[in-house]
């Protein structure tokens, strides 16, 4: 049996000491916050979109960075186990649309308390309000934990750091991590906001705000590169785009973003061709050839983005429709098919879902979660260098590091 110590009482924290217990070990788990999951509270607006019910192979489709590192942790501990784990400890779940996993509740506190039972049920030590301050070590091997409080050493044969990252910093995720990481000779890779709404150049999608978009086909290109292209639901905001086809193009566009601005190009009507919808605007205009063209746009746009839309064709919105030309109509039909605005920049780690970026997964062996340069040291969860797009998808890497790292412990 071992002393472990778990640094960190998020999804991935939890699910280490959980599996550390599991195998007979001493857990003690250290967080700073007054309860448990206080990040995982609030993801899924509340309700937890706890996995992917995908096939276990899907699931690399869906990670951004180092999809390779996630083989073991995935197969180690998948989706499916998850689930059973949950409803083991009364917390029943259901899928919803796009193989989304919640509980049945809707209500995340029965995933936390799920997980905390686990916990009292295996006689893991939790320590709320108790934050470490850093890693204790003595001539390059590791002992235990400083606590901030007193700066109170604990000894310890193993420690694993699941701490996440550096978004929404108000549950506690402030990178003390990355920090620990570096003391003992890691390597932090770039790190910026991930899953989080872009901002635009273009007034007029401030115009839009409130606006939400189904069954759109949105692309993102950097010059002539795809770097993303989805469809799905959208939103228009006070300062640009967001929802969930724009969170997931953010983790593909992170760090191009930086560099320069990219080009969002909305297709409104994905299902029809550019003949399709040319043959569809002919009829429409015979059928009300009378009337003007600011008035006859209701059955292809929702009303908000009727204005931005005869405000860029430069069609006179008073027109009758007899009158269009086939160049105005060509250009409607872009406008159409290919709404343009220009990305300027990603909003800050304060709305950012995840943080993409962290300690490099060269330096940690894939196999077993611990460090390669430390012995006894292991990382879980968004410490690392590794994310996904919406969909349970960044949680299924939390548990399946998290119980990776936790099992992995030799006596």
């Amino acid at each position: 049996m071992s002393k472990v110590t778990v640094v960190g009482g998020g999804a991935a924290g939890m699910l280490a000491a959980i599996a550390a217990a599991k195998n007979g070990h001493r857990v003690s788990l250290y967080e700073k916050n007054e309860k448990l999951g206080k990040k995982l509270f609030i993801t899924g607006k509340g309700r937890c979109n706890v996995t992917n019910a995908c096939e276990v192979e899907e699931l690399f489709d869906a990670v951004v960075s180092n999809k390779k590192f996630l083989y073991s942790a995935f197969y180690a501990f998948t989706n499916q186990d998850i689930q059973n784990l949950l409803q083991d400890c009364g917390c029943p779940l259901k899928v919803e649309r796009g193989n989304r996993v919640f509980p049945c509740s809707d209500k995340s506190s029965d995933v936390i308390r799920a997980l905390t039972r686990k916990l009292d049920e295996l006689g893991v030590e939790v320590y709320e309000r108790e934050p470490v301050e850093s890693l204790w070590m003595q001539e390059g091997t590791l002992c235990g934990v400083i606590l901030k409080k007193n700066r109170k050493k604990m000894a310890s044969d193993a420690v694993i750091v699941a701490t996440g990252g550096l978004s929404y910093p108000s549950t506690g995720s402030t990178g003390d991590g990355y920090e620990m990481a570096v003391s003992c000779g890691h390597t932090l890779t770039v790190c910026t906001p991930a899953l989080v709404p872009f901002e635009t150049a273009e007034e007029d999608a401030r115009e839009l705000q409130g606006l939400a978009l189904k069954n759109v086909k949105a692309v993102v290109s950097d010059g002539k590169k795809e770097v993303y292209a989805e469809f799905g639901e959208m939103l228009f905001t006070h300062f640009g785009v967001s929802g969930p086809v724009l969170l997931s193009a953010s983790s593909y566009a992170a760090k191009r973003i930086k560099e320069r601005p990219l080009t969002l190009s909305i297709d409104l009507k994905p299902a029809l061709s550019r003949e399709q919808l040319d043959a569809r605007l002919l009829r429409e205009f015979e059928e009300a050839k009378n009337r003007q063209f600011k008035n006859a746009l209701g059955h292809l746009y929702p009303a908000k983005l009727i204005p931005v839309i005869i405000k860029r064709s430069q069609i006179s919105p008073d027109k009758p429709l007899n009158e269009v030309t086939k160049a105005e109509r060509q250009t409607l039909i872009e406008l159409t098919k290919s709404l343009r605005f220009t990305l300027t920049g990603l909003r800050g780690y304060t709305e950012a879902i995840i943080t993409q970026g962290g300690i490099s997964v060269r330096e940690i062996n894939p196999s077993t979660m611990e460090s390669k340069k430390v012995s006894g040291l292991y990382f879980a969860g968004e410490v690392l260098d590794v994310d996904a797009v919406t969909g349970g998808f960044n949680l299924q890497i939390a548990w399946s590091t998290g119980w990776l790292a936790g099992s992995s412990i030799r006596e």
